[in-house]
């Protein structure tokens, strides 16, 4: 197994999301829907590459 030099990425990520605090309901529907563009952006990126 090989030893990782640096923090995981995905926690850093997770980290970092739990960190923001919205301002109101307006500003966190933003947040969320900015996280739901990249997951749908990743799936697209990914689609059709499983064989």
């Amino acid at each position: 197994m090989t030893k990782q030099k640096s923090a995981d990425k995905n926690l850093q990520n997770v980290a970092k999301d739990l960190d923001a605090n919205p301002a109101n309901a307006h500003n966190a529907q933003q947040i969320q829907q900015k996280v739901n563009d990249h997951r749908h952006q990743d799936a697209l990126n990914h689609e059709g590459t499983n064989s």
